[in-house]
C-alpha cells in the first residue's frame, strides 16, 4: 500500500509547500490558478490568446512570440499553470471537461471577452480538444502544436492507433497502458529505471530526430529556467494526473468544430507518431493540417514557427 500510495502534494502557500510568487485567480471550487501574461495590455488588445502548456511545463512555457508580431497584431497572451503544476492547486477530480472549464473561468475572471483563442503545445493539446467539445461557443479559433493523441480515442481507427502505439518504445507503451487502465500504479511505475520511457527521461535522446537533438543540446548549454518549479508540488497531481486524463477514457469524437482549427506536426516526431496525426486530420476534414518536413517534437523551439502559428491562427 505504501509503495502504491504517492506522497501528498506540497501545496503552494502552505507551511510545507513552495512560496506563492505569481498572480493567481480563485476558481469556482476554491482552487487557485497561477498565470503569466505577455503582449500588449489586454484592454488595448484586438486578440486575446490563452496558451496551454505541455507535459512537465508551466505558465513559464509561454510561447516566445516576437514583439513585432505581438504589437503588430495587437495580441494579449496569457499562460496558466494547469491543476497541480507550478503554483496552481492540485485537483484530484481533474478530467477532460474540467480542463475546458478552467480555461473558460480564466478567461472570465481576466475579462477576456466572449470569444478568445486557445493554443496548446504537445500534452497541452487535449485541453484544446476539451474546449472544442465543451465550450465551442467561447472560441474564436484553436491551434495545436504536436498535440499528443489519445490512442484510445473513440472514432479513431483501431488499426492505425494500434500501429502508432506499437511504434513506441516498450517503456512508453507500459506507461501509457498504466495511464489508461491502472493510473493508481503510476507512482510506483515512475520509480523504475530499467526501461527507458518519456516518464523517467532515460535514453530519450535515442528517440529524437536531428533537429530535436540540436535543440536539446542548446537548451542544456543555456540552462532550462523554471524546469523544477513546474513539478514543485509533486509529480502525482501534475505529471501522473496529466497522463491519466490525457490517455484516459474519452467519451467524444468531434463531428464539427465550428471554428478555425490548425494542427502543426513535424513529420519526424518520434513522440507523437505522424501517422496517427495524419489519420486524425483525415477523419476530421475541418482541421487545417500543417505538416513540417524534417521537424521533430520540439516545435516551440523551431526558429520562426511560433510567430507563424500565431499569425496563421489569427488570419483564419
Amino acid at each position: 500500500y505504501l509503495l502504491l500510495k504517492p506522497p501528498p502534494p506540497k501545496i503552494c502557500g502552505t507551511r510545507r509547500g513552495p512560496p506563492i510568487t505569481a498572480p493567481r485567480i480563485r476558481l469556482r471550487d476554491g482552487r487557485y490558478m497561477a498565470y503569466k501574461e505577455q503582449g500588449v495590455p489586454k484592454d488595448l488588445a484586438k486578440h486575446k490568446v490563452i496558451f496551454v502548456h505541455p507535459f512537465s511545463g508551466s505558465r513559464h512555457s509561454l510561447l516566445q512570440i516576437s514583439q513585432e508580431v505581438l504589437e503588430g497584431l495587437s495580441v494579449y497572451m496569457v499562460a496558466f499553470d494547469r491543476a497541480g503544476y507550478g503554483e496552481s492547486d492540485p485537483f484530484p477530480e481533474r478530467s477532460v471537461k474540467s480542463e475546458a472549464l478552467d480555461i473558460q473561468e480564466l478567461a472570465d475572471q481576466l475579462q477576456l471577452g466572449q470569444k478568445f483563442y486557445v493554443v496548446g503545445l504537445s500534452m497541452g493539446g487535449y485541453p484544446c480538444w476539451a474546449c472544442l467539445k465543451h465550450i465551442p461557443h467561447r472560441l474564436a479559433g484553436v491551434a495545436m502544436m504536436a498535440p499528443v493523441v489519445n490512442y484510445w480515442w473513440p472514432g479513431a481507427s483501431k488499426e492505425i492507433s494500434g500501429e502508432a502505439f506499437s511504434s513506441r518504445p516498450l517503456g512508453d507503451k507500459i506507461t501509457l497502458r498504466i495511464a489508461h487502465y491502472a493510473p493508481w500504479l503510476m507512482h510506483t511505475w515512475s520509480k523504475q529505471t530499467f526501461l527507458p520511457s518519456f516518464l523517467n527521461g532515460i535514453g530519450k535522446e535515442k528517440f529524437m530526430n536531428k533537429m530535436d537533438l540540436e535543440i536539446t543540446a542548446a537548451r542544456k548549454n543555456a540552462g532550462i529556467p523554471h524546469q523544477e518549479t513546474a513539478i514543485q508540488q509533486g509529480t502525482s497531481e501534475s505529471l501522473h494526473r496529466d497522463l491519466a486524463v490525457g490517455f484516459g477514457k474519452w467519451d467524444f469524437f468531434l463531428a464539427n468544430a465550428g471554428v478555425p482549427v490548425h494542427v502543426f506536426q513535424g513529420d519526424e516526431d518520434n513522440l507523437v507518431p505522424v501517422s496517427i496525426q495524419r489519420h486524425v486530420a483525415e477523419k476530421l476534414p475541418w482541421i487545417n493540417y500543417h505538416e513540417l518536413p524534417g521537424v521533430g517534437h520540439l516545435l516551440d523551439f523551431v526558429p520562426g514557427l511560433n510567430d507563424k502559428v500565431l499569425t496563421t491562427l489569427l488570419a483564419s
